[in-house]
């Protein structure tokens, strides 16, 4: 069972998808991504991988309830994607060299691109989950895509956002944070020719960073060879600073932001990308709690300048590999 449910107060789509409580938890002998297990090729850069369960489908299942003019149901149309960043069983992204992660990156552009012109996608959500306290289910190094048939709630309220920004200032919102951010100076983590990486000032996790394009780019749709290869340096550089904050593999959720592809305007738009770390310290998590699940408001409980001080002072591994100053 798959199918779209209608919050009418919240007024967003809930996705009930029951099959996917049949997903397999950390296994520890079998790992179904890893060359010899017959499902994926004997060897392989990156790879993708059709989700085994899928949230969207195409063509969709049917609804198994019928909606009511209240209680409103749609097909779950779309398509849920695993891409594989390496063969390497025990590696993650951090780990990659760059050269291997402009490869991943060109794969994220072109399935962008190509599931974007299906004219029943509206947004391509291009995303890791990483760790167990994540709630990761394969441990082999993975990202996903999920295309969806409507724009995800929270893409939603940052577009509008960002387009009445654009009316009243008419001025791009994301050009303007990151140029008051620059002024500022003491939450950015590092920078290179096209993107800059910010511990933002409204922060919601301890070491959530935000990487921006510096120019005023809407997808990866906008890049050409040198924005790929910038952006698997500031990746790395970033995903090393985590790493060894604390000397071990940092968890997080992170989730590329780009224009959607629902064939209106968004001109108003930026390309960024956003990390939610849940560690607030060595050994202790950020919970999601009442505050931030019930009632929407995040409770931030460190300061974002001192975060951004310990981020920047942490020296990533292979630093010349990156080349990103802070």
């Amino acid at each position: 069972m798959s199918e779209l449910r209608w919050n009418p107060v919240l007024r967003e789509w809930v996705v009930t998808a029951t099959h996917r409580m049949e997903r397999p938890q950390m296994p520890q002998d079998w790992c179904p991504f890893c060359p010899g297990s017959g499902r994926v090729p004997s060897d392989y850069d990156v790879y993708i991988y059709p989700n085994d369960f899928p949230t969207f489908s195409i063509p969709p299942p049917q609804a198994d309830i019928e909606g009511t003019e209240l209680f409103r149901t749609e097909k779950a149309v779309g398509v849920c994607e695993v891409v594989l960043y390496t063969p390497e069983h025990n590696s993650s992204l951090a780990q990659l060299p760059v050269d291997h992660i402009v490869k991943l990156i060109a794969l994220w552009k072109s399935r962008y691109q190509e599931l974007g012109n299906r004219p029943e996608i509206k947004y391509v959500l291009e995303f890791e989950n990483k760790g167990e306290v994540i709630g990761v289910t394969m441990p082999h190094p993975h990202g996903q895509i999920y295309a969806f048939p409507f724009i995800p709630p929270k893409l939603r309220t940052e577009l509008d956002s960002a387009a009445e920004y654009q009316r009243q200032k008419g001025r791009c919102l994301f050009c303007d944070i990151i140029q008051e951010e620059k002024t500022d100076r003491r939450r950015i983590i590092g920078q290179n020719n096209s993107f800059v990486a910010i511990l933002p000032f409204y922060a919601r996790f301890p070491y959530e960073v935000h990487i921006f394009s510096r120019r005023h780019l809407l997808s990866l749709s906008d890049f050409d060879d040198q924005h790929i290869e910038d952006l698997a340096r500031i990746l790395k550089f970033v995903l090393l600073k985590y790493d060894n904050l604390y000397g071990f593999s940092f968890p997080y959720m992170m989730l590329i932001h780009q224009s959607p592809t629902d064939g209106q305007d968004h001109d108003y738009y930026h390309f960024h990308i956003e990390f939610y770390p849940p560690y607030r310290s060595r050994t202790k998590l950020k919970y999601l709690a009442s505050c931030e699940s019930g009632a929407g408001t995040f409770i931030n409980d460190s300061c974002p300048e001192e975060k951004a001080k310990e981020l920047r002072n942490t020296r990533p591994l292979k630093i010349e590999e990156v080349e990103c100053q802070s």
